[in-house]
């Protein structure tokens, strides 16, 4: 199975950089096949970012998706629209909206069966905060996270991507060590092995502050399957670097 590179371009960006940024990852894309690789733009963006990528190896994602189809929910974006204007992933459950957003761990997974009821793969985030580590509460806080997701999703369980988050490595300059990334990953490799019978079809990626000095060493762990990337995927040397170690 590939590795797959994504990138979570947060709320930034606009029409001409965001054109920029990815002619820039196309042209330096030739070559690096051995993995797969997705841009997750702001909403408004998602549509011009498919056109820009037409005919390239680039999936395209949202940010978010709703538990709704349609209807009267100012603000909401529905898996039914990410899918109709080419999308074919979304983030779920990323730290940011469960912390200012106040994402409970079952809204979370029924976003994820949402996404996946439309056609929309979702990128599950799961991970402890700084002081749930601390408290030694790691394990436990991504076995519940994952089960709520496990329990919505039911027998779709192999059709999601999941990415460990560290809360307090995102944005923050700090970095799970290899060690620290791969023991948590191992974690969510058995659990998943337990909820399906095709548990090899999962991907696993880090998303705590991966970029372009530290990917070699995190992509090589066994149970690290490619990378959610917030701020070094906005940089285009930065993005292409951590796409040449995810090459295997």
């Amino acid at each position: 199975m590939k590795k797959l590179i994504a990138g979570n371009w947060k709320m930034n960006g606009d029409s001409a950089s965001n054109a920029e940024l990815l002619a820039g990852i196309v042209a330096g894309l030739p070559g690096l096949d051995a993995c797969d690789v997705l841009v997750c733009p702001p909403s408004v963006y998602v549509a011009s970012a498919v056109t820009a990528l037409a005919g390239q190896p680039v999936a395209v994602g949202g940010q978010d998706v709703s538990v709704q189809v349609k209807g009267a929910y100012t603000g909401e974006v529905s898996a039914v629209m990410l899918r109709d204007v080419g999308a074919t992933y979304a983030i779920v459950g990323h730290s940011e909206r469960r912390q200012y957003h106040g994402e409970t761990d079952a809204l979370v997974g029924e976003k994820a069966q949402a996404a996946l009821a439309h056609g929309i793969t979702p990128v599950v985030c799961i991970g402890e905060t700084l002081a749930q580590r601390e408290a030694g509460e790691t394990n436990a806080v991504v076995k519940r996270q994952l089960a709520a997701v496990i329990h919505a999703v039911g027998h779709c369980v192999s059709e999601l991507v999941l990415a460990y988050e560290p809360v307090w490595a995102i944005g923050t300059g700090q970095t799970a060590t290899p060690e620290q990334a791969q023991a948590v990953h191992a974690v969510i490799r058995a659990q998943i092995a337990a909820a399906t019978e095709h548990p090899e079809r999962v991907r696993i990626l880090y998303g705590g502050s991966m970029n372009a000095a530290n990917a070699t060493q995190l992509l090589a762990q066994p149970d690290i399957d490619g990378g959610l990337i917030g701020g070094a995927s906005l940089k285009v040397a930065d993005f292409l670097t951590i796409i040449r170690a995810a090459q295997g």
